[in-house]
């Protein structure tokens, strides 16, 4: 904070498709479009007209017990019919970290009501982000984001982030009867943009399955197109997960929405029984946040956008290898999602060099330990992309 006290903040003022401006009227490709979730672009004023004429209706009510609105039944029906898996319920969040926390909740509940309360690990991965509320900082695989609060949540643990068999050497450990569920990023996101190791998503699925473990697959970036031809990572690699959280790109970031999809298997006790959970936002389901995920839905159905976010997985691909032949760059990680990223040799570099893209045009955003981040809007076209290539280059010097 002092460094911003010092240096000044850098004001963003409009956006217009894959480009924002800043207060001083200065234009620049939006590498990461916000923070990875305006996927349909800015400036969209079928959204904006969405929530208007919501707000002008109702706002928002209170979801709580029988209590809902229309736009918010409209969209849970609606994501229920691209859901992962078929059957799923909706339980609408305010954002990522919400809907992580809802998880987290969810799974050590189910196991106390099919009568196995022992199973109350929850296990996530090294470099994995999962929000910054209580929960998700607990789960977190980046060390430095749980720093200076001790421990918050009891019964977590981390294995390592691209190896399947380290959750089975810490099963073997614990015991499976311990663990209630283990969370999964697709795509690595905050933590560095790491991509999964072929057959890794797969042989994960498999090992939950095999010992009783909840697959919690974490779509916060990767949902909603980002992955690539998909709605969903769960989608397009067949995942089968018992719940999915979700935010970002539900409504593009034109308000905060988040939604975690709840497979029949954990949802069942709580329909079947007369189970009271217990749990729940104000603005979960907000009358307006839904109308305007409703409109960006439209919008990404329409634009064909899923197709063009793998578009954006192939040009980003090709148009950002050339770089790791620079000696500032240790590696580039792309080709799976409309997510890259340019891994800096130094990553000290990495905050400095950002205010050195803007410099050329281009917002970026540091990850992980050093990494550039590039998760750009789906109606970026090639010819951008190259633009972004080429200012990164510039930058690199």
């Amino acid at each position: 904070m002092g460094a911003i006290e010092r240096d000044g903040a850098f004001v963003v003022s409009r956006g217009e498709g894959a480009y924002i401006w800043d207060d001083a009227g200065k234009r620049y490709l939006d590498a990461t479009a916000g923070l990875w979730f305006t996927n349909v672009g800015h400036g969209r004023t079928e959204i904006g007209d969405a929530i208007a004429a919501q707000v002008a209706k109702l706002a928002h009510y209170s979801n709580f017990g029988d209590l809902t609105s229309e736009p918010a039944v409209e969209l849970a029906e609606r994501l229920a019919g691209i859901a992962p898996v078929p059957g799923s319920k909706i339980f609408f969040t305010s954002g990522g970290s919400d809907s992580v926390d809802s998880a987290a909740k969810l799974a050590r509940r189910y196991w106390q009501e099919v009568g196995k309360p022992g199973k109350r690990l929850l296990v996530s991965r090294e470099k994995a982000y999962h929000g910054m509320h209580v929960g998700g900082t607990s789960l977190a695989g980046i060390p430095v984001n749980g720093e200076g609060y001790g421990r918050l949540w009891e019964d977590t643990a981390r294995v390592a982030w691209d190896d399947a068999k380290a959750l089975l050497e810490l099963i073997d450990s614990v015991g499976a009867d311990s663990i209630a569920a283990f969370f999964c990023e697709p795509v690595i996101g905050a933590g560095g943009v790491y991509l999964p190791p072929d057959g890794y998503l797969a042989e994960i699925r498999d090992i939950c399955r095999d010992h009783d473990i909840l697959f919690v697959v974490d779509e916060v970036v990767t949902g909603f197109g980002r992955i690539g031809g998909s709605w969903f990572a769960s989608s397009r690699f067949d995942l089968e997960p018992d719940m999915v959280t979700t935010a970002k790109g539900l409504t593009s970031g034109y308000l905060p929405m988040g939604a975690l999809f709840v497979a029949p298997r954990v949802a069942e006790p709580f329909f079947a029984g007369g189970v009271w959970w217990r749990h729940g936002y104000t603005y979960g389901g907000h009358a307006a946040a839904a109308a305007a995920a409703l409109a960006n839905l439209d919008i990404i159905e329409r634009e064909n956008l899923l197709a063009e976010a793998a578009r954006i997985e192939r040009t980003l691909h090709e148009k950002l290898a050339p770089l790791a032949d620079h000696p500032r760059v240790a590696e580039v990680r792309s080709g799976l999602g409309a997510v890259a990223a340019v891994q800096l040799t130094d990553p000290s570099e990495a905050l400095g060099f950002v205010k050195t893209l803007r410099q050329h045009g281009i917002s970026g955003r540091a990850a992980g330990q050093g990494a550039i981040q590039i998760s750009p809007s789906f109606v970026m076209t090639d010819e951008q992309i190259t633009d972004l290539a080429d200012g990164i280059a510039a930058a690199l010097g």
